[in-house]
């Protein structure tokens, strides 16, 4: 086992701290009297025909599930100030009244699907033209440059290695699970299972054994490292976040696979060699618009001949990825900077015409996704005493809450996608290079 670092290193994290001051000031102005008139008759006339059930502070109730008991619920606590910072700021404000407590839901994942479902059709057509005129675009700093991705990879997985343990399972594997069925749903027991089942069908669709050559981009904390080293394979696992790194070795040195496994500090584009088999769970939702060619050609780049790449990536439809690419999320700002979700289309697309690969499988999950999600979410909530005892104050856990929730309505409802995709040479007869070993 090799602890070192193919670059500089981040700083470290600032510690979580009463940030949220700013919350309390609700736009103001023409403009956010404007915005809160036009979301206010918007939200209302969608709701109408939703399955879904609006109450308001006063008692009354519209929606088109206000008959049916079973329909999600979705508590406006101050109508007002939601309805502005929607108008002002899109899903930005919309996570942001839900962080304040203007609004609430028994079960927000529920209410998001609903909303998730119907998202086409929430904002007229004509208005949607408007999108990248009125919403805010992403900041530049966020862009993922060497020194942006580091920062963006801090800014989430630097939070806490004791944080994430309070949710995830004994694998600390923070990507979708492969469920051997979900139906019955999938509870807690099952889930380490579904995810060494996950890696084990990534490994196996790489060729993954004795004597192999991997390179892991994205180490997480440490589960496929592990797996793949348990094989007898050689790996190497390259990550931008330190507290990651920290818990990996640890974890790699428990195993007793010190001598199989390195993990670095290193980002994907400093990676050299030529491996067997090259894997890259969730990670490419970081890469960026801007920077997707250069992360396919370095996967290219590094495969061995014969070998093989798996990546498992979530995906959105290629329309709402094309109308969303420019302006700034709720997701961006609190939990991801710089994330950017592709399409499947579009990665097709940048495949062909910058790489010499091509795809050899494929295998959608997007509903064990949705599954994964709800475990981790109920495994978050039941644990809010021991997430404050660590720092992490409500408005966070508000935060992270509806970023579980949020995630999972888009894969329950279909809006979303799972893939796992396995890649091969075009022609690897016509390549050459030495394997690293």
């Amino acid at each position: 086992m090799t602890i070192s670092s193919c670059g500089t290193q981040p700083a470290a994290s600032a510690p979580i701290a009463d940030r949220w001051a700013y919350l309390a000031d609700v736009p103001r102005g023409v403009r956010a009297g404007a915005g809160r008139l036009v979301v206010d008759a918007l939200f209302r006339r969608a709701v109408q025909r939703l399955p879904l059930r609006v109450e308001l502070p006063d008692g009354t109730t519209f929606g088109g599930g206000v008959d049916d008991p079973t329909s999600p619920r979705m508590v406006l606590h101050d109508p007002q100030a939601f309805a502005t910072r929607v108008g002002a700021t899109g899903l930005i404000g919309f996570g942001e009244s839900y962080m304040r407590g203007e609004w609430s839901a028994p079960d927000p994942a529920a209410v998001l699907t609903v909303l998730a479902t119907d998202l086409r059709q929430l904002v007229p057509a004509p208005l949607q033209t408007l999108r990248s005129l009125v919403l805010p675009g992403r900041p530049a700093r966020t862009l993922a440059t060497r020194a942006g991705a580091r920062s963006n990879a801090a800014h989430h997985y630097d939070l806490s290695n004791d944080f994430f343990a309070l949710f995830l399972d004994e694998t600390m594997t923070y990507s979708s699970a492969l469920f051997d069925r979900l139906s019955p749903a999938p509870v807690w027991d099952d889930l380490a299972v579904a995810q060494r089942a996950k890696i084990d069908r990534l490994l196996d669709a790489t060729g993954v054994g004795a004597g192999t050559a991997v390179l892991e981009i994205g180490t997480g904390w440490g589960e496929l490292a592990i797996r793949a080293a348990q094989r007898g394979a050689t790996v190497r696992s390259v990550t931008l976040s330190a507290q990651q790194q920290r818990l990996a070795l640890a974890r790699v040195a428990e195993a007793g696979l010190t001598d199989r496994v390195s993990i670095e500090l290193c980002d994907y584009r400093e990676v050299d060699g030529r491996y067997d088999a090259v894997i890259s769970v969730e990670m490419i939702e970081a890469v960026g618009y801007e920077y997707l060619p250069g992360y396919l050609t370095v996967l290219e780049r590094v495969l061995a001949p014969g070998g093989r790449v798996a990546v498992q990536v979530i995906t959105m439809p290629h329309d709402r990825m094309q109308a969303g690419r420019a302006t700034h999320t709720w997701v961006q700002k609190y939990i991801f900077p710089g994330g950017f979700l592709p399409s499947e289309e579009l990665l097709a697309q940048l495949v062909s015409r910058h790489t010499d690969l091509e795809l050899a499988d494929r295998a959608a999950m997007g509903q064990h996704y949705a599954h994964t999600l709800r475990l981790w979410q109920d495994r978050f909530t039941a644990a809010a005493d021991r997430v404050g005892a660590l720092g992490f104050d409500e408005v966070f856990q508000r935060m992270w809450r509806l970023y579980l929730a949020y995630s999972e309505a888009g894969f329950r409802s279909g809006y979303l996608d799972t893939l796992q995709l396995i890649l091969c040479h075009r022609d690897p007869a016509e390549l050459d290079g030495a394997v690293t070993r």
